[in-house]
């Protein structure tokens, strides 16, 4: 299958998208028109989970050989449910926990499958030294990448986070992780100057000899590809337990910073799973919900540290695939975007492409007092114990259902284990949570019953190996540093 640059000068076959991660215009890969390329969605649901990856991997990447074998060593044993992402009855909702993996987080869905992609694209392609993995991390991606990609021959990767701009376990799990080919490092700044600093990595160092660089972020199609599945997986359970019938329609609520997840339900939607409107749920770092209200995408604006850190974001990659569909895939008039958003700080999009987006999407932000709220509704009410990120999306969908009275089916996505978020969700509870982050799981699971993750328990005894922290302008001069490293070793 050939992709596509966003910004249009740039086609390739997926392996050669997966392998790059980042098209040399700096735009991202997209994939040819849904209409082009039909997809059997109903067949899909009838499988199992594991089937269901095959399948939509083997649609959208079918230059792999042997994708059945990818997805079986991608997932077998790594996940604590064989559903992979089970649907849980919230109240009048439904909780679709993404947390079941190997570090309690959504990318362990996506960031399982990506490693094998790599090696076996370098594999087809008859690549030779190391791929070098640059992600950016919010909190999640970062420890989600770390575990797929640590010990991976021909591959290395580097993981910038932001400097306290990540939860006191995210961080433990990242500077905790062991491996030859690892490197993590914090940055003075926020998220989105981890972002920047790697995209400018991929402009600078694209023709640099004897490097290759790819991406474990969900500017990568093969991050993004796979996480399309857990929404086939909500839709056939559903259709399964008799709470609809196929057809029906069924709205998604995703907790959205870097927009990669939501999108993942709007490629879905694309493929003819009936998909009703995907609600973007923002915290205090509103940008996207914004955008949908006004039409006016606009950064200028000051950065919030918030208890939903992995939405800390202002720059939302992703976001420029979505423009190329609703700007009719004009990569001209993509660029004229993203150079106002470099330049000027802010783009501006037509109403009438606007009314097009909103007919896929509504938009809702959450402050952090109503965060915190919804964390304690959701648990006394419901006896349900949610992290901040998933309340956020809680919360907007109560506010959707309010405005709208959709009587459709309401899927939150839950994206993270709430003892990733232990201080914010005992504070959110009423309870004084300890100095200690480990004594802070333990109150929890003492007040809640539910059991901590095997993987957060086990960090308590892990020695922090990555004491790296450097400025954001001085990303590529140690990306060149420790890529040379496999050179040495």
């Amino acid at each position: 299958m050939i992709y596509q640059s966003t910004r249009g000068k740039e086609q390739v076959d997926d392996l050669h998208a997966v392998l790059q991660g980042i098209a040399s215009d700096g735009g991202l890969f997209v994939d040819p028109a849904p209409e082009s390329q039909p997809f059997d969605w109903q067949a899909c649901l009838q499988c199992e989970p594991l089937d269901m990856a095959k399948m939509l991997l083997g649609h959208l990447l079918p230059g792999f050989r042997d994708m059945d074998a990818l997805v079986e060593r991608a997932y077998n044993g790594k996940f604590d449910t064989p559903e992979l992402t089970p649907l849980v009855p919230v109240g009048g909702a439904y909780a679709l926990e993404l947390f079941h993996g190997p570090t309690s987080a959504f990318k362990d869905v996506a960031l399982s499958v990506l490693p094998q992609l790599i090696r076996a694209a370098r594999k087809q392609l008859g690549e030779e030294g190391e791929t070098v993995i640059l992600t950016a991390t919010s909190g999640d991606t970062g420890k989600a990448a770390l575990e797929g990609f640590h010990d991976v021959e021909g591959t290395r990767i580097i993981v910038f986070y932001p400097e306290g701009g990540v939860s006191s376990v995210q961080r433990r799990q990242m500077v905790t992780q062991s491996g030859k080919n690892v490197s993590v490092c914090a940055v003075k700044g926020n998220f989105d100057d981890c972002q920047r600093g790697v995209k400018q990595c991929f402009a600078e160092l694209k023709n640099r000899p004897g490097l290759s660089l790819s991406s474990a972020n969900s500017i990568n199609i093969g991050r993004l590809a796979p996480q399309l599945v857990y929404y086939f997986i909500a839709y056939a359970s559903l259709v399964k337990n008799g709470r609809i019938r196929t057809g029906k329609r069924v709205d998604f609520v995703v907790p959205t910073g870097n927009f990669g997840d939501i999108l993942a339900g709007f490629m879905a939607a694309q493929l003819g799973l009936p998909v009703g409107k995907l609600v973007c749920a923002s915290n205090e770092n509103r940008v996207l919900t914004d955008f949908f209200h006004t039409g006016v995408y606009d950064r200028k604006r000051d950065f919030v540290k918030t208890d939903s850190p992995s939405m800390d974001i202002l720059v939302s990659s992703n976001l420029e695939r979505l423009l190329f569909c609703a700007l009719d895939r004009d990569a001209d008039a993509v660029n004229r975007c993203m150079a106002a958003l470099e330049t000027e700080g802010e783009y501006r999009l037509d109403e009438s492409v606007m009314q097009k987006l909103r007919e896929h999407f509504a938009a809702y932000a959450c402050t952090r007092e109503e965060t915190r709220e919804t964390i304690r509704e959701m648990y006394e009410k419901n006896g349900y114990l949610c992290d901040p990120h998933t309340a956020v999306g809680f919360y907007a969908g109560k506010q959707y259902r309010e405005e709208t009275e959709s009587n459709a089916p309401l899927v939150v996505l839950s994206t993270a284990s709430p003892y990733k978020f232990s201080g914010a969700v005992l504070e959110s509870l009423g309870v004084t949570p300890s100095v200690d982050e480990f004594d802070r799981m333990e109150q929890l699971r003492a007040i809640s019953g539910v059991p901590i993750p095997k993987n957060l328990a086990s960090l308590r005894q892990a020695k922090e190996l990555h004491h790296d922290c450097i400025e954001k302008n001085d990303m590529i001069s140690y990306v060149l540093r420790e890529a040379g490293k496999g050179e040495n070793e």
